[in-house]
C-alpha cells in the first residue's frame, strides 16, 4: 500500500462532435504523458464527444451523438489507447443507456477494462441529460479513487462524501471559467484574444489569469483539496468550446493544497506529478475528518431539501 503514482492531467482544445479528432489527440497526449513516466492520464469533461454545443442538440441529436459503455466505439478506442501505452487513462462523453436515457459520463480505462463510470450529479448544458445517482469510488493502481465532474465539486458535501467513502486522489474533470456569473470579475473572455494568442498572448494571459479564470480556481480548487486531505487532479478544456472560450489551466494538487504541477501553454498540453501516500495522514484534512463530530450535525446534514437550483444551460 505504499504505492508511488505518477499522474498526468491534459487539456486540448475539443472540437465538436468530431470524436475521432479528439481521440487522436487524446491518443497523443496520453503516448506523450506515458513517455514522461505517467501512470495515469487524466482528460477533461466530455473530452471525446465536445461540451458546449449540445446545448442546441435536439434529444434525437443527442441520442445520436451519445454512446453505450462499455460497448460504444468510444469506450473500445479508449481502452486500445490504454493498453498501447500501458497507462490508464481518464476522459468524458455523453451516454446513453438501454432505456435511452443520457447522461454527461466520465470513465476511468486501464489495460483490463472499464474499471470506473460516473455520472454527473449536477448536469447542465441539455435539458435531455439525466443526473447521476451514486458517488463513484474505486480501486487503482494500489490507490483509492474517486470522480466528481465539474458542477458536482462546487457542492462541498459531495467532495467531503467521496473522501468519506475512502477517495485519496479525487478526478476533477472540467469544462469551466470564462463565463459569466454573479461573483464580481466573472464575464466571458473574448474569443479574438485566442485567435491572436500567438502574437499577444499577455493579453490574454491577463484574462486567463484574472477573476474571470484561475483567480476564481483559486477561491475554492485548494480548500477542496486540504479540508478533505486529498490529492486532486484538476483537467480542464483550452480553447473554444462552441463559442465560449475556455482557459485550461489544468493541475495536480496534494492533500496540503498546493499546487504539484500545472499547465501553462496556451495550447494543448500535460504536466505530471508523483503522488505519494505519506502526505495524506500529515495532512491538516486527515486529521479534520479524525475529529469529526457526526452525532452534532447528522440530521442537518440528512435533512429533507428541495434544490431552488436554476438550470443554467451555459454552465
Amino acid at each position: 500500500m505504499n504505492q508511488n503514482v505518477i499522474i498526468a492531467s491534459a487539456q486540448f482544445e475539443h472540437h465538436n462532435g468530431d470524436k475521432q479528432r479528439n481521440l487522436s489527440v487524446i491518443c497523443e497526449l496520453a503516448a506523450q504523458a506515458a513517455r514522461a513516466g505517467a501512470n495515469i492520464v487524466a482528460f477533461h469533461e466530455c473530452s471525446i464527444s465536445g461540451y458546449g454545443f449540445a446545448r442546441h442538440l435536439s434529444r434525437e441529436q443527442m441520442l445520436a451523438l451519445a454512446e453505450p459503455i462499455p460497448d460504444g466505439p468510444s469506450t473500445r478506442a479508449l481502452l486500445e489507447i490504454a493498453r498501447a501505452q500501458n497507462v490508464a487513462v481518464l476522459a468524458g462523453l455523453f451516454e446513453k443507456d438501454s432505456a435511452g436515457r443520457l447522461y454527461n459520463a466520465y470513465i476511468c480505462v486501464d489495460p483490463s477494462g472499464l474499471i470506473a463510470k460516473h455520472r454527473k450529479l449536477h448536469p447542465f448544458i441539455s435539458r435531455y441529460l439525466e443526473p447521476g445517482d451514486s458517488y463513484t469510488v474505486f480501486d487503482m493502481q494500489a490507490w483509492r479513487c474517486g470522480i466528481l465532474t465539474c458542477y458536482d465539486n462546487n457542492v462541498v458535501e459531495n467532495v467531503r462524501a467521496t473522501a468519506l467513502l475512502g477517495a485519496e486522489i479525487i478526478f476533477m474533470p472540467h469544462v469551466t471559467m470564462c463565463t459569466p456569473s454573479p461573483r464580481p470579475g466573472a464575464g466571458f473572455v473574448d474569443p479574438k484574444l485566442w485567435e491572436n494568442r500567438r502574437e499577444d498572448p499577455t493579453s490574454l494571459r491577463l484574462e486567463f489569469y484574472g477573476m474571470k479564470g484561475r483567480a476564481w480556481l483559486m477561491k475554492w480548487l485548494p480548500a477542496r483539496a486540504y479540508d478533505n486531505g486529498v490529492y486532486v487532479v484538476f483537467s480542464n478544456a483550452i480553447g473554444m468550446d462552441d463559442d465560449q472560450l475556455k482557459n485550461g489551466c489544468s493541475m495536480i494538487l496534494d492533500p496540503f493544497g498546493d499546487i504539484l504541477s500545472e499547465c501553462t501553454a496556451l495550447d494543448k498540453d500535460f504536466v505530471t506529478a508523483l503522488c505519494t501516500r505519506s502526505k495524506l495522514t500529515r495532512s491538516g484534512g486527515y486529521r479534520y475528518r479524525e475529529a469529526r463530530r457526526p452525532e452534532l450535525y447528522r440530521d442537518i446534514l440528512g435533512a429533507e431539501h428541495k434544490s431552488k437550483q436554476a438550470v443554467a444551460w451555459l454552465c
